[in-house]
């Protein structure tokens, strides 16, 4: 077993950062590991499971994938089970800025000797395999092997990237959720949303409760073309959201389900889309007990008491502070709407740092860039990050006069400019990747 057991996993080939070159690659040229891993297939995390004794199969899980959403459907999900006093295992990604964040059991992440014990587990196991795993397939095998052990009620297990292939779908959910379909990741999932819908339909299977938030007829007839549900509840038919209105620190909504209203629920959350998100989470939680409506107050209950951090964030005052995720143009666009709705400000910088697989003239246009005083481009840290004059170069072409955005080197560098230059009754707006927000969020926020 490695003696390093972080940088035993930190040597595995990882997409999300980028092709296995810097210190990637320098880690597994110095554990003696391979630079790649083939694509696309269910084998290695397949075998990897079983030497495990198939630990996903101890338990019943609630599969989410989708578009935009997917992290947030699945906080609420969790929460709303746990409500219901199940034991529930959460696993998410990315991770914001601890990799312990991706795994929690009850709303409590792992810890640092829990995640080592059971990647320890893991390591003793790989030289029986014939390819090396990846990291997400290491980390994913990790989250079902932990479950497991504390021996859970249900999983809620969130989608990597698309479905059919992801390493998350050796299992077979009781529950599948679909947020929605954009256009997203085409580098993997191809370049048309019917494609990326047929992907992401691979997560269904027989028996499947199924929980569809896309509402578009020329896309939702995927869905019902391979498998064989149980069940299918449909956003705007069978769920969905009847009221959603500003209230102090969040929204106040109104959503249906099973026959039920669940009136004047209080989400600490802004954005409107967020009480879409809730709908679906509402639907995967009763399609979990057979489509049984819950209690309103532990709807609430569940659901008031939660955090979505990275999902407009705020996270400081004078001038105000906020981090949002939106690492595609419809999230761009959700952010721009809640920005409009919810926090309009003729004082706004936005800190931007996009991965280079995003076109940066469509991400600043849904952005609304042009209507911000200022922009300070930024690198996330990502080997796939766009370089930051790119980014600066695109946001001058859409119309920001070169005076008014400025490049810095790193994502701190960005927010320390931003706040300097921010007036204490402006607001300043971190957004473009996770990785870009986990960066900001790791000097703001003291957790």
């Amino acid at each position: 077993m490695p003696s390093d057991i972080r940088a035993w996993l930190n040597g595995h080939v990882n997409l999300e950062t980028g092709p296995s070159s810097g210190v990637q690659g320098e880690l597994r040229d110095s554990l003696g590991l391979p630079q790649r891993v083939a694509a696309p297939t269910l084998d290695r995390i397949s075998y990897l499971v079983d030497l495990l004794g198939s630990p996903q199969t101890a338990y019943p899980v609630v599969h989410v994938t989708g578009t935009n959403g997917k992290t947030s459907t699945s906080r609420m999900t969790a929460a709303l089970l746990a409500a219901r006093g199940l034991s529930v295992g959460l696993y998410t990604s990315p991770h914001l800025q601890r990799v312990e964040e991706r795994l929690a059991w009850n709303g409590q992440p792992i810890d640092d000797e829990g995640l080592d014990a059971v990647l320890s587990e893991i390591a003793l196991v790989e030289d029986q395999l014939d390819e090396l795993p990846s990291y997400f397939e290491i980390l994913t095998a990790a989250a079902f092997t932990w479950f497991a052990e504390v021996a859970v009620d249900v999983a809620v297990v969130e989608v990597g990237l698309g479905g059919t292939w992801d390493a998350t779908n050796v299992v077979d959910a009781a529950v599948a959720v679909v947020t929605n379909i954009g256009v997203d990741h085409v580098e993997y999932l191809g370049p048309t949303r019917h494609g990326i819908a047929k992907e992401k339909a691979g997560i269904i299977k027989d028996g499947s409760a199924v929980v569809l938030g896309e509402t578009d007829p020329e896309i939702t007839p995927v869905f019902f073309e391979g498998a064989r549900p149980s069940s299918v509840v449909r956003r705007e038919h069978d769920f969905g959201v009847r009221s959603n209105v500003m209230a102090h620190n969040g929204r106040l909504v109104t959503l249906y389900s099973s026959g039920r209203d669940y009136e004047d629920l209080f989400l600490p959350f802004h954005g409107a889309h967020q009480a879409d998100n809730a709908a679906c989470a509402v639907a995967a939680a009763e399609g979990f007990f057979g489509g049984e409506p819950f209690d309103p107050d532990v709807v609430q209950e569940a659901l008031a008491g939660l955090e979505l951090p990275g999902r407009l964030e705020i996270v400081g005052r004078h001038p105000l502070v906020i981090l949002d995720g939106a690492h595609n143009a419809e999230g761009a666009k959700a952010l721009r709407a809640a920005l409009r709705e919810e926090f309009p400000s003729d004082a706004r910088t936005l800190v931007v740092g996009i991965l280079r697989e995003k076109e940066p003239h469509e991400m600043l246009e849904a952005l609304g860039a042009v209507e911000c005083e200022r922009l300070v481009a930024c690198s996330p840290p990502s080997l796939r990050a766009l370089d930051a004059q790119r980014l600066a170069d695109a946001a001058k072409n859409v119309g920001l006069p070169s005076g008014a955005v400025e490049i810095a080197e790193t994502v701190p560098e960005a927010v320390a400019r931003a706040l300097a230059v921010t007036p204490e009754d402006g607001q300043v707006v971190v957004t473009g990747s996770l990785y870009t927000v986990g960066a900001a969020r790791a000097v703001l926020v003291n957790d």
